[in-house]
């Protein structure tokens, strides 16, 4: 693993760590599906194009925890994504790393991810995906636990949406840009089509 610090080619520019857990994919037994479908998504979603840093691991605590270190300590990540290991089997550990690496738990954004999911299907109550803060001495990233499969990727970033186009169900990523404000880090614009981001007219740049 890298230990470089990334730079920003824009001072707007978020560097995004996307962390796919998967003992299958990771040993390739199949091809990773939640890295492809973050990026797809967030190049829709994001006004300036991101820099990303993609790992694909697999369901160890320890590998885990170690991956979210190093994305946001040593690679100076705002934001990392993880997908997969979030269910109640016996490998499925990655909010458990994630929380063993956290200074602030953010539960709102875990909340919200089952809220969309049960518009779907009852089982969304077993998902366990969590959000934290992470923070050093100089930097601070959000890590938050996404669900595994493309489509629900997509649908816990950017919500419901009813037939006219209004909001049905805000998705998670619409209180992203605001958060990466408040610890600290670059201001993140998103496409209204996709997810309109929140910001209190305070917080918003020319009002």
């Amino acid at each position: 693993m890298s230990s470089t610090r990334l730079v920003r080619q824009h001072p707007d520019q978020l560097i995004i760590g996307l962390v796919s857990v998967s003992d299958r994919a990771s040993s390739g037994g199949y091809e990773d599906q939640g890295i492809p479908a973050l990026t797809s998504w967030l190049d829709q979603a994001l006004v300036q194009p991101s820099q990303y840093v993609a790992r694909l691991i697999a369901d160890e605590p320890t590998l885990i925890a170690n991956t979210l270190i190093e994305l946001v300590d040593e690679l100076g990540c705002d934001l990392v994504l993880t997908t997969g290991g979030t269910g109640p089997a016996r490998r499925d550990v990655t909010p458990e790393a994630t929380l063993a690496v956290a200074t602030k738990e953010m539960p709102g954004f875990g909340e919200q991810m089952r809220q969309i999911s049960l518009q779907f299907v009852p089982t969304a109550i077993l998902s366990r995906q969590v959000a934290v803060i992470r923070e050093t001495d100089t930097h601070a990233a959000l890590i938050i636990n996404l669900p595994g499969q493309p489509k629900a990727i997509a649908e816990t970033l950017e919500g419901l949406k009813n037939k006219d186009g209004s909001t049905q169900v805000p998705g998670i990523f619409a209180a992203v840009p605001y958060c990466i404000d408040l610890i600290g880090g670059p201001y993140a614009e998103t496409h209204e089509q996709v997810v309109a981001s929140f910001r209190p007219k305070s917080a918003r740049r020319g009002v």
